[in-house]
């Protein structure tokens, strides 16, 4: 289970290591992490290992939630999260994980609250709901009067819900809204929004380079959070790849510390955000189209797993996703027309499942 760092070699820890001097234990915040034992993924986490998971990347406290529940229903989950809070001697911020369509929710949300939730998690991949909800607007209102956090999955296995989520946000001043996963479902067009909304968040739980320095180079510093997703990913690695794609684009220690975990424990504690300045602009890391790196990364991880015999449709609606942008222009026109050949790529992959056959697959590799 990928909590700590015994799954790397020894000699690369200085590599995983490097530039973090600045940051000490107590800067760090992951927004991002799970316990449970029953996802239907087959990942399983308890408290302890995923305090074993911050104390092997050098982090001190995490918003914690609920992995998912196959039967829907959240409250002796939520009541897990609660525990692990209390008895983490503050290391631990629980988040409530509410799924819209189950009878109660509401009232498990305020429970929850009442408990001592500082906010909530909805993801509605796994719990199998869509934006615009009646239920979530009520969420979201009970986040705004407490002035808390809601996190939403906005990252594979969905369409977009980015512009259900800015009219909550602009409804709703008062609630920290965070796309998680680094809000790949809307990344490339929700960039003038996220700089109007200073309620509108972005975690950083999410493996793609490509769509790591698209979030860094368009978002402004103080709208990112720092978050593993553990056990998915250990926070020694997404602390790296933080870090590295943080100087990359020229962020300096302050706002490094504020990105580690400074902009998250203010948000918990209902203050207001730091302003931390403008996105630095794509030309940060160079003259490139990091709209089309993404689609690329996409499409690459997309015909290896169609030339394993698994399903491709995951990572072309995910390129499909990279393909909607702000831009104009050349830009523009090249994502439009890849797009057009993703949806007949999309289409055949929907209308021969199976496809390529197993034969068909070693004769492509001889």
């Amino acid at each position: 289970m990928p909590v700590n760092a015994s799954q790397f070699d020894p000699r690369l820890l200085p590599v995983f290591l490097d530039g973090r001097e600045p940051l000490a234990k107590d800067d760090w915040f992951d927004a991002h992490t799970h316990i449970g034992q029953n996802d239907p993924d087959g990942r399983k986490a308890t408290p302890e290992e995923i305090l074993g998971g911050l104390d092997a990347a050098g982090h001190h406290r995490a918003m914690l939630f609920a992995m998912h529940e196959p039967d829907g229903g959240y409250p002796a989950a939520n009541d897990a999260v609660l525990a692990a809070a209390a008895a983490s001697a503050g290391r631990f911020v629980p988040l409530a994980r509410i799924a819209p369509n189950t009878e109660g929710a509401v009232a498990e949300a305020r429970r929850c609250l009442e408990a001592g939730a500082s906010g909530f998690k909805l993801h509605p991949r796994s719990d199998a709901f869509a934006l615009p909800h009646p239920v979530v607007e009520e969420v979201v209102a009970l986040a705004h009067e407490r002035r808390a956090p809601v996190l939403f999955h906005a990252g594979r296995g969905i369409p977009h819900l980015g512009e259900a989520v800015v009219d909550l946000a602009r409804r709703y001043p008062g609630a920290r809204l965070i796309l998680a996963h680094a809000g790949i479902s809307d990344l490339g067009w929700i960039a003038d929004e996220a700089a109007a909304l200073d309620n509108l968040f972005f975690d950083t739980a999410w493996w793609n380079v490509a769509d790591q320095l698209q979030l860094y180079t368009t978002i402004p510093p103080g709208r990112i959070l720092y978050a593993s997703d553990m056990p998915y990913a250990p926070g020694l690695l997404a602390s790296f790849v933080f870090l590295r794609v943080a100087r990359a684009v020229g962020h300096g220690p302050e706002v490094r510390r504020a990105i580690a975990g400074g902009q998250l424990a203010r948000l918990v504690a209902g203050e207001d955000p730091l302003d931390l300045g403008p996105a630095p602009g794509l030309d940060a890391v160079g003259r490139r189209v990091i709209e089309a790196e993404r689609v690329v990364t996409y499409c690459a991880a997309g015909l290896q797993v169609a030339f394993r015999g698994m399903d491709p449709s995951e990572p072309i609606a995910l390129a499909r996703l990279a393909c909607r942008t702000c831009r104009d222009g050349d830009v523009r026109e090249l994502l439009s027309y890849i797009d057009a050949l993703l949806a007949i790529g999309q289409e055949s992959a929907a209308a021969h499942p199976g496809s390529p056959s197993r034969s068909c697959r070693r004769r492509c590799w001889r």
